[in-house]
């Protein structure tokens, strides 16, 4: 994907511009990392991906290339063909995405004759509970409705329905939010284990930055709707080059200094239709100097792989006005 841009038409003001110029590079069997605060972007940026938005956003610039194909490009019927077959999505919540008046096995059903060319109902139902058991639900839970699952059951037919077109890409929208932690420690190892067998890639959109060391390869940091930071896993967690994600980090607990006060970032993400002049992230961080008032920073590429929007740092990717790597 590169340079995608998303913009939400508002009545009497300027578009609010929610995804601004956004790159990455999505590997096979790859699981690329998804981070930021609420109301940075991710979920615009992977509706954006689906062509999924809601009547008033636009994609405004961009390319969004699949097997060489620009999604972007595709009419809403050639589109339609792709969503399921060749990209899928676990949406956030799976009670309120599941149709709490159909069995869950008619809605993995439905995905199957809707998009895959099945010719029985007996291979439809062979299908679904070939699934349910790749999931770890037992294919005669097929007949039992959404209520009658645990959360823990109900996110495995959202993975389920997700992967019955077999899909080379799956985006999956915080499918651990509101699960207990055991639930989540399962959900996590199955996610892993379909990773390993059915070489997917994965698309792991997340607030838990204990999840993202686990589970992903590589990571796209957000804030006000643009790249603060992508890099490798490695690289974002030890040598972390952007304010944001340093601050992000610092936020989260560290179980080696159990007495260490966890620290905060003060304030909230800008209103997508009030950005700052400057950098957006600029109000809110500690580093921040005078240009970061008056320009929106570049992307510098720090090297292979790694870039990051900061006048903080150079494209060598040293840094400068005193600031320490890793701080």
């Amino acid at each position: 994907m590169t340079g995608l841009s998303t913009d939400f038409l508002i009545k009497d003001g300027p578009p609010a511009q929610a995804v601004v110029d956004v790159t990455f590079t999505l590997r096979e069997g790859e699981v690329l990392g998804l981070v930021g605060e609420s109301g940075c972007g991710k979920t615009t940026l992977i509706l954006s991906l689906m062509r999924l938005l809601p009547a008033n956003g636009r994609i405004v610039d961009g390319t969004v290339l699949l097997n060489g194909i620009d999604l972007l490009s595709l009419s809403e019927r050639e589109m339609a063909r792709m969503r399921w077959n060749e990209i899928a999505i676990i949406f956030q919540g799976a009670m309120n995405a599941l149709n709490p008046v159909r069995t869950v096995g008619d809605q993995i059903a439905e995905a199957l004759t809707q998009f895959e060319d099945l010719a029985t109902k007996k291979v439809v139902d062979d299908r679904v509970a070939e699934l349910l058991d790749l999931v770890g639900i037992g294919p005669e839970r097929r007949d039992q409705y959404p209520h009658q699952y645990s959360g823990g059951m109900r996110q495995r037919a959202m993975i389920a329905m997700a992967l019955a077109c077999n899909p080379q890409i799956v985006i999956a929208d915080e499918p651990t939010t509101a699960l207990d932690v055991m639930v989540q420690a399962q959900i996590l190892e199955l996610m892993e284990k379909l990773r390993d067998v059915l070489g997917l890639s994965i698309i792991f959109v997340t607030h838990d930055l204990g999840v993202v060391a686990e589970m992903c390869d590589s990571v796209l940091v957000m804030y006000g709707g643009v790249t603060a930071e992508y890099a490798d896993v490695d690289t974002i967690y030890n040598d972390p080059q952007h304010p944001y994600t340093r601050e992000l980090l610092r936020a989260f607990p560290d179980i080696s200094r159990p007495a260490e006060k966890l620290a905060s970032i003060p304030g909230f993400p800008p209103r997508l239709n009030a950005l700052p002049p400057g950098c957006r992230f600029a109000p809110r961080c500690p580093s921040a100097v005078e240009v970061c008032h008056t320009l929106q920073p570049a992307q510098h590429r720090l090297d292979d792989g790694h870039l990051a929007s900061c006048h903080l740092v150079d494209p060598a990717g040293i840094p400068v006005l005193g600031q320490e790597k890793g701080q």
